[in-house]
């Protein structure tokens, strides 16, 4: 008789997790699978389609406790054997619903020590004394984010992993980037939402230092800092172009010369797995994450110097050969460590080993 898995998460936007967790969901038929959610947002419907989801609907955040008794109430009515859950709001609900006979997984998406949840003092709280009450196995999506989330939070592990974020290759895969046109632009793309993580600010600056050379940068995304960051744009004169929402970015993104990325702190990023398996080159800011993702296949910046970003993209604009060599090895790392088959394998394991 198949086991039962409760996969609870916030809701289900595009974003990193929720693309993992429908992913995965597809490689899983020798369980049933109940996808959970607080709010009823949800752009995977075709996805999901034979899949039972359910809504919690919660209201006020502080109304937690009663969303708990209501899954707790999901639990016992789907005889469910065991509870995965990511993001901070569903991971404490859970430990709060879960009854103590079926365990329970956790996966972090963040290094949390640098997260903008985390930095609230109750947020901290919270996470904290629901663990110390609630066995929890924790996954990190890299190895330094399962690390420091023990180590930031002062807790000491019951059972702890690291599980790499994945790509889907045969999706992603194409022959090279594409080639510098004489004559046209130095075509490099950003992609992630407008809000303070992803740092887009920064490169509006840095791209004030570059007027002179024939280099543009569009970026992809949507978000609170829109109207900010395009007034920052007009104010500056940068070569800056914000380009919206698209649904094919595997189709756009061959077509530039190189990918960036300015974010303050990352989990372990899907944008950049993709990217990696395009053979697009990518120039990075020098955070723990990115470097642990990329090891040597990419270059990286000071998120707090504007001008190192603006001369490093000058010499990887004028060095065609180390593009193409930076591109190759980030395929290849794909290759060998982040495919959904690497992702199943050690995912499956964790399971056999939690379930009951």
């Amino acid at each position: 008789m198949k086991k039962t898995i409760l996969h609870f998460i916030y809701d289900l936007g595009r974003g990193g997790a929720e693309t993992m967790l429908v992913r995965t969901l597809k490689e899983l038929p020798e369980y049933n699978n109940i996808v959970v959610t607080l709010y009823p947002h949800n752009e995977f419907k075709k996805e999901l389609e034979g899949i039972t989801c359910i809504c919690l609907n919660q209201g006020m955040l502080l109304s937690f406790p009663f969303t708990a008794l209501r899954l707790k109430r999901i639990i016992e009515d789907h005889k469910v054997d065991l509870v995965h859950t990511h993001l901070f709001w569903p991971t404490l609900i859970a430990r709060m619903g879960t009854p103590k006979h079926i365990p329970l997984i956790s996966t972090i998406h963040a290094f949390i020590a640098t997260s903008v949840e985390y930095k609230k003092w109750y947020i901290r709280l919270l996470d904290k004394l629901s663990y110390k009450l609630r066995n929890t196995a924790i996954i990190g999506v890299a190895k330094g984010a399962t690390a420091e989330y023990f180590s930031f939070l002062g807790l000491k592990p019951y059972r702890s992993y690291s599980l790499y974020t994945f790509v889907d290759v045969d999706r992603f895969r194409v022959n090279g980037n594409t080639p510098v046109i004489p004559g046209k632009p130095f075509r490099v793309v950003s992609t992630g939402a407008l809000r303070l993580q992803k740092n887009q600010q920064y490169l509006v600056n840095a791209f004030s230092f570059l007027k002179e050379g024939d280099i543009e940068l569009h970026i992809y995304g949507d978000g609170p800092l829109r109207e900010q960051l395009q007034s920052a744009i007009t104010d500056s004169g940068s070569r800056v172009v914000l380009k919206g929402v698209v649904n094919n970015m595997e189709e756009i993104l061959p077509q530039y010369n190189l990918f960036v990325m300015s974010s303050t702190f990352e989990g372990f990023s899907l944008a950049v797995l993709e990217t990696m398996a395009m053979k697009v080159p990518m120039l990075l800011s020098d955070i723990v994450s990115f470097r642990e993702q990329c090891g040597d296949t990419a270059v990286y910046f000071n998120i707090n110097d504007p001008v190192d970003f603006a001369n490093k993209l000058k010499q990887l604009a004028g060095d065609s050969a180390l593009r193409s060599a930076l591109a190759e090895k980030a395929y290849q790392r794909v290759i060998e460590n982040f495919t959904l088959q690497h992702h199943m394998k050690q995912l499956k394991e964790i399971y056999n080993e939690n379930i009951r």
